[in-house]
């Protein structure tokens, strides 16, 4: 049973944040979160780092300036989830909106993995471009790099992931957390990045006259795409993601997003004038990425790049399809894994090491996100690839930093980890054929020894208590307006409820009355038909529910507990 605290609240950083004019029960909120100043929570563009803070990115729009004067063919080389797609959709419309000759090209995943190999390069190089731009990968291409060199072809790198110990010899690499780039917000996704290159490009077209006698592009009508996939890809909602994300869904809820995002909402039944990041993270992004899980991510790029909504509605139709597909073969893997771990006491160990011939390579991230929220440890979920090897992906808890524990292993066992890469909390590792016990061996013993004993032990932070006046519908749509995600965790409260009224809606959910000091309020538990105890201990949220175009107050119990066992 996870343990359920309060946050800690900076008092004297509340005091500020009121001082300057914020609502007190905001300011707490914010305070809990690292805010120290009324200007870390603003949501307009100017609030955004400037793009010179970013090593190279300078060297790169002159490179790419270069190339749109000399007619020369940019082709642009895509990873294949939703950051990925978001930020190849930035790229070729803004690169075309300047004048660009620009395509785009992503890897099939089962034929040839993640990034810039020599084989997507040979494959690109049957287009004969002139100059390859990575989005969202290429950090640790060395090798597709330099058979990109050898064909001759030029390669801009842009991407956000952790580097390795030797660099491609790219002609120019743009990533906030390479070696000596001083860019303050080292949690730009690799849609946030090409971004930033991209308003670069415009400055120095600019400079250069590129735009006398007709307007420039509006790159602020490329934030939605950019919203999306800074929240689907999970990275920390930093002030800088903040603004970004706030700004992205501004222009959705007036109306101004893209066909495609229109589309993959209306499939789903959401409304873009109510968006919020739950919609970008949880509605739009799951079936876009499905495209890449279980087909070919050029059909979500291409319903990014249209501007025609039935075209788009087409795609969007397609990918809740392949999102539905998916949701049925996670669901069975996931039952699979747990009958592999039947019996097993997960305290027993301090990582998960699972595989199964016939689990579905595109889904094995999910399927290790599952498990270590499920058992709240480290996990690694592998498939089958081509060849034998086996591929696979990571999740890992606060406290180990899971490309950090691929690096310890690949060192310490040498020969056993084909390739690797990722971030602090996800990471995908390829392993030679036959040596899924010894990873599993040297991943324990490295977890053993970056974690403790108290990283094992689930925590569930709260907000504290709300008073029953505080539990009101004008403060769940205060808190909507705001972003939430990330490493700026949504608030949730805790409070001791009567149950007053229960019953099941759809089978598997519970709609529930909640008394409190005289109160009732309506509210969810989702996946749990029941049934409950006479009073409980709950963490919950605030919500905002939409019904036959009335807005109510909802209250969404995230945990429970039985108040008699406590």
């Amino acid at each position: 049973m996870p343990e359920i605290v309060a946050r800690t609240v900076d008092e004297e950083a509340c005091r500020r944040l009121v001082a300057g004019g914020m609502e007190p029960r905001l300011a707490r909120l914010f305070a809990a979160r690292g805010v120290q100043d009324a200007r870390e929570v603003a949501s307009s563009l100017p609030g955004l780092v400037p793009p010179d803070r970013l090593d190279q990115v300078g060297q790169a729009a002159g490179l790419l300036a270069d190339a749109i004067a000399a007619g020369r063919r940019i082709l642009v080389v895509a990873d294949y989830d939703a950051d990925g797609a978001t930020a190849c959709a930035v790229a070729l419309r803004a690169l075309r909106a300047m004048g660009a000759k620009a395509d785009f090209l992503v890897p099939d995943r089962f034929r040839f993995g993640y990034g810039l190999t020599p084989e997507i390069v040979r494959l690109a190089a049957e287009r004969s471009p002139d100059l390859l731009v990575t989005v969202d990968n290429g950090i640790a291409s060395v090798e597709g790099v330099a058979e990109a060199n050898r064909l001759g072809m030029r390669v801009l790198v842009t991407d956000h992931h952790l580097p390795g110990a030797e660099r491609p010899d790219a002609a120019c690499i743009v990533n906030p957390n390479q070696a000596g780039c001083g860019f303050p917000s080292k949690n730009l996704a690799g849609v946030g990045v090409i971004f930033y290159v991209m308003t670069a490009l415009r400055a120095e077209l600019r400079r250069r006259g590129a735009f006398a006698g007709r307007a420039e592009p509006n790159l602020a009508a490329l934030l939605d795409l950019v919203a999306l996939g800074t929240v689907a890809d999970v990275v920390k909602l930093d002030a800088n993601n903040r603004i970004l994300v706030a700004q992205g869904l501004a222009r959705i809820r007036a109306g101004e997003c893209c066909a495609g995002i229109r589309a993959l909402m209306a499939v789903a039944g959401r409304e873009p004038r109510r968006a919020g990041a739950y919609d970008l993270g949880f509605v739009v992004g799951p079936r876009l990425n499905a495209a890449g899980r279980l087909d070919d991510m050029t059909i979500g790029i291409e319903c990014l790049l249209t501007d025609d909504p039935d075209v788009a509605e087409g795609f969007a139709r397609k990918l809740d399809s392949l999102n539905r597909e998916r949701r049925e073969i996670e669901a069975q893997m996931q039952d699979s894994a747990l009958a592999m771990l039947a019996g097993v006491d997960p305290g027993d160990g301090w990582s998960l090491t699972v595989h199964r011939p016939e689990w579905h390579a595109g889904v094995v991230g999910l399927l290790a996100s599952r498990l270590k929220d499920r058992f709240h440890r480290p996990v690694f979920a592998f498939a089958v690839e081509a060849g034998g090897r086996l591929k696979g992906s990571g999740r890992s808890i606060a406290g180990l930093h899971l490309r950090d524990a691929l690096d310890l292993v690949a060192k310490r066992s040498p020969g056993v980890i084909e390739r690797f890469g990722g971030h602090a909390a996800a990471a995908g590792a390829t392993l030679h054929a036959g040596r899924l016990g010894e990873f599993g061996a040297a991943f324990e013993s490295v977890a053993r020894e970056l974690l403790t004993p108290a990283d094992l032990e689930q925590r569930l932070e709260t907000d504290g208590e709300l008073a029953p006046g505080d539990i009101s519908f004008e403060f769940a749509a205060e808190l909507r307006r705001h972003v939430w995600g990330q490493g700026f965790p949504e608030p949730r409260f805790s409070g001791r409820f009567a149950i007053a009224g229960h019953r099941v809606v759809g089978q598997k959910h519970s709609r529930l009355t909640l008394g409190l000091g005289g109160r009732r309020f309506a509210a969810m538990r989702f996946g749990e038909p029941g049934p409950f105890p006479a009073e409980i201990d709950a963490v919950y949220r605030l919500d905002v529910n939409e019904f036959n175009g009335s807005e109510t107050l909802q209250l969404i119990v995230e945990h429970w507990e039985s108040a008699a066992s406590s």
